[in-house]
């Protein structure tokens, strides 16, 4: 008898549970991306307005990495109880509390109206903001990767991860527009609170869609066998997952963590240090430099599911390493094309840069998925992501921003990105492919589990033992 981890499911069931997670992921990226456009934009004149422009970003982008740090503890918390409780409980509080604070932002009182106060609710509230996102990411591949057909999982779970480029598309969109529609003035004003109230309305939205679907069965499968089982020593360590992922999944941890320093940092200078350097270096107006985002990130979000596709057929790591090396030689023609001032030459700067990106983040969910053991694999998959934002995107405007104002060149920025290309390569390299791997077969450590029936640790199956 199949496995529900091979068995294909229903199409419109899969179908809607794709669309709950892609919907979900849109928004929650579409709060977390609006924050560092606005960061990037305004808020160094909203909340920060007695120092040096550049200074003023520097503290504004200061506030924007915050956020990255509350994401390993939403990591921890959302991975503990989505591997106790199951994944989609966790994924409507993530959403209420993303949605939340956003909406908070958009009414929180500036500098001029309540003085150094403002600064602080604002980056409480981007706290919560972190926390919320640290939660989400794993939640919502695994929600698709559980329930997908293991042929087709690469493909599938690539779906949740066009919800960043559809976030950033839907953030820079709107803010495009009404820097557009409205004077500068107008704008900082009152307009940049537009889209973060906006958030409140796609929240019942999403809200609606995720309520609406079912619980991984991979997940419910494992709960039942845990519990009709005796506590023993290794069910009491699946009761604390993040003691059992330290224990059995170490390694796994490492390479998710270094496998993301390339796609988290060439990100977050592509799409947000962009609206920084592009406009203060490169002479490029602001409405230019969101236009060009605004294109790119479309062609990203249209590229991510080929990519994952891709992925089904000659593998997880093969993919990811294209990105990694891709995205590491481009940097310098990177600069180079914005330097240029012109907007064609802005935008191929962008489409390249993201669609090498996107053949890392395509690979990502099912990859990470693939490592862990379902008990403990929330919580694992979303360590091993979390942890390593906190030294890769978080720092990433801010050391960008940093090096231009210390060298007033872009060549340290492009060694920087080059560097974190080179770790993730390592960290790739060092992998094992894992496209075979069935869900529910998994042993702790990312062993094959065999046949079911077998004991966890068994030797593995022909076809496990072939691909790792």
């Amino acid at each position: 008898m199949s496995s529900p981890s091979t068995a294909p499911p229903a199409p419109n069931n899969l179908k809607r549970i794709v669309a709950a997670s892609l919907i979900g992921t849109t928004i929650e990226w579409y709060d977390f991306f609006l924050y560092g456009a606005a960061a990037a934009l305004v808020f160094n004149k909203l909340f920060f307005p007695d120092s040096d422009p550049l200074v003023g970003t520097l503290l504004s982008f200061l506030t924007y990495a915050v956020g990255f740090a509350a994401r390993p503890l939403g990591a921890l918390v959302f991975g503990h109880y989505g591997d106790r409780l199951g994944r989609k409980k966790l994924l409507v509080l993530s959403l209420l509390l993303m949605g939340g604070a956003t909406c908070a932002i958009g009414l929180l009182p500036t500098h001029a109206t309540i003085g150094s106060v403002a600064p602080v609710l604002l980056t409480v509230l981007r706290l919560v903001q972190g926390f919320a996102l640290g939660g989400e990411w794993g939640g919502a591949v695994l929600l698709v990767s559980e329930h997908g057909d293991a042929r087709r999982r690469g493909f599938w779970a690539s779906w949740p991860q066009t919800g960043a480029p559809a976030g950033q598309l839907l953030a820079t969109g709107v803010l495009s527009f009404l820097t557009a529609v409205l004077s500068d003035a107008a704008f900082g004003s009152w307009g940049w609170r537009i889209p973060f109230l906006l958030s409140g309305v796609l929240v019942i939205v999403g809200l609606w869609i995720r309520l609406s679907v079912d619980e991984s069965p991979v997940f419910k499968e494992a709960l039942a066998q845990a519990e009709s089982r005796k506590a023993d020593a290794g069910e009491l360590a699946e009761r604390m997952p993040l003691v059992a992922v330290l224990r059995h999944h170490w390694r796994d941890v490492l390479v998710a963590m270094g496998a993301r320093m390339a796609e988290n940092i060439s990100y977050y200078v592509i799409t947000a240090f962009i609206l920084v350097y592009a406009t203060t270096s490169a002479g490029v107006s602001k409405q230019t430099a969101l236009n060009a985002v605004l294109i790119a990130s479309a062609l990203h979000f249209v590229t991510i599911p080929a990519w994952g596709a891709l992925s089904d057929r000659i593998g997880r790591r093969p993919v990811y390493l294209i990105g990694a090396i891709g995205v590491g030689l481009w940097m310098f023609p990177f600069f180079a094309l914005i330097d240029t001032g012109g907007f064609g030459a802005l935008l191929l700067a962008v489409t390249v840069g993201l669609v090498m990106h996107g053949a890392m983040y395509a690979p990502q969910a099912a990859f990470f998925s693939e490592m862990f053991a379902t008990r403990m694999r929330y919580s694992g998959a979303s360590i091993g992501a979390q942890f390593s934002s906190v030294a890769a995107g978080a720092p990433a405007p801010l050391i960008a921003t940093a090096l231009l104002a210390d060298y007033d060149s872009s060549t340290p920025i492009a060694l920087y990105v080059i560097a974190a290309s080179l770790l993730t390569v390592v960290a790739v390299v060092a992998a094992k492919e894992t496209r075979h791997r069935d869900l529910n077969e998994i042993a702790p450590g990312g062993r094959a589990q065999g046949p079911a029936g077998t004991p966890a640790g068994a030797p593995a199956t022909t076809q496990d033992a072939h691909t790792g």
